[in-house]
């Protein structure tokens, strides 16, 4: 069922979604200016996006306690700004101290209630906990979360104050009791808190003529090494670029770098789709069948296996199995996402998915089916526009609607349109 009213809404949007609106660029384009979006007020108990606080679409994983003497404690900063009244009840300023992330959307949401009720400020009633007060694995304990209320404790106010919070950016927003509201946010450190799923500008991939290029020189028309299979476990190919879902030059992003004991090591997005081997890994050259599924750059880690590519033997390259070793995030520039034939990639000698935030990749390889289909008919994309292809837009809008939390990611959709 879920399915069919995806195909119906897609088709809708295909039809209305013209090649010719891309001529407009990613952006919101042109005529009529939007009105103010009226803002609904949260219901008592309800949360915001709706799927727990601690998944990828929210603010993700418990990393762990912080306390005074760990060295992660110079992740938090004291928050001393005038227009924010802290409880402090303990006396020590723990409620002051917060991540950099939680301090900026705490600082925008200050501005906001002071603009709708004028002479009112932001009240936090409990901010870093080191005392054990929270629950087990409760935010507090990171710093990633704040309890508030309204410098008046006027209770009518909390559940325009919870949707104030949401539009101020806050991960995860919940109205938990009528005494106050309960918000939260990414780790600062969490490539989830960024969007998409892209590689670096200098990311390499190999070509049919048996060199290398720069994701950044690529082109559509260009043919590049991928699987047959668009779940990786085909044989390897060499693909037509068909276009790119996301293209943007000069901007700087975090990445997942991931590296494995045979060298290899690729920088991706959050959100990107790689393939990972939950066989064992100690058969190097054993044959890739059955064996693989697809996971978020950000959900892998260390002691998993990776499917990766040994371009060593010019003309012959051959798949293996390799333990993933680190993973770290560094910064680069630029955010590639071209689009393959089959929907699949060798980018640094490690296999990978064209596509990013629904974490199901037939999923994804199948409704991206009439695009191929139109680049098919009129050939490759060569006009190199700069950010997200209209379809792409289509499609976050559509998953948004109908994809459960669990498959799509709508922070994704909200990123891209901030």
């Amino acid at each position: 069922m879920r399915l069919s009213i995806a195909v119906a809404l897609l088709t809708g949007c295909i039809l209305s979604f013209s090649p010719v609106y891309d001529s407009c660029g990613p952006g919101r384009g042109y005529g009529k200016r939007r009105t103010p979006r009226k803002l609904t007020p949260l219901a008592y108990k309800q949360f915001s996006p709706n799927v727990a606080e601690k998944t990828l679409g929210a603010s993700g994983r418990y990393e762990g306690k912080i306390t005074r003497n760990s060295e992660r404690f110079k992740e938090l900063k004291p928050n001393y700004n005038p227009d924010i009244i802290f409880k402090d009840e303990e006396n020590t300023g723990a409620d002051r101290m917060m991540t950099q992330r939680c301090m900026d959307k705490l600082n925008s949401l200050a501005i906001s209630v002071m603009n709708v009720w004028p002479g009112v400020r932001l009240r936090v009633t409990e901010g870093w906990d080191e005392d054990g007060h929270h629950s087990e694995e409760s935010l507090h304990y990171e710093g990633r979360a704040v309890d508030i209320t309204t410098s008046d404790r006027d209770r009518s106010k909390y559940a325009m104050l919870a949707r104030l919070a949401v539009e101020a950016g806050f991960d995860w927003v919940y109205y938990e009791s009528k005494g106050h509201i309960h918000c939260s946010v990414k780790s600062d450190h969490s490539v989830a808190v960024k969007t998409g799923g892209c590689f670096p500008g200098g990311a390499l991939v190999a070509m049919e003529d048996g060199t290398q290029k720069p994701i950044r020189e690529l082109r559509a028309g260009d043919r590049v090494l991928a699987s047959t299979e668009s779940d990786g476990t085909g044989d390897l190919t060499y693909s037509d670029v068909l276009t790119f879902l996301d293209r943007s030059p000069v901007t700087q992003k975090p990445f997942f770098v991931i590296s494995t004991e045979d060298g290899v090591s690729v920088s991706l997005t959050a959100a990107h789709l790689l393939f990972v081997w939950l066989g064992n890994c100690s058969g190097g050259d054993q044959p890739i069948k059955g064996d693989l599924r697809t996971a978020y750059a950000s959900d892998v880690h260390p002691g998993q296996c990776l499917l990766t590519v040994d371009e060593r033997n010019v003309g012959e390259p051959k798949k293996r199995i390799s333990r993933v070793t680190r993973v770290e995030v560094g910064e680069d520039q630029g955010a590639y996402a071209p689009l393959t034939a089959h929907g699949t990639l060798v980018v640094n000698g490690v296999m990978t998915s064209c596509y990013a935030v629904v974490n199901r990749q037939q999923l994804a390889h199948w409704a991206f089916a009439p695009l191929r289909l139109l680049y098919k008919w009129t050939g490759p994309d060569h006009i190199n526009k700069t950010g997200l292809h209209w379809y792409s837009r289509v499609l976050l809008r559509v998953g948004s609607l109908v994809l459960d939390p669990e498959l799509f990611h709508s922070w994704a959709l909200e990123d891209h349109e901030r």
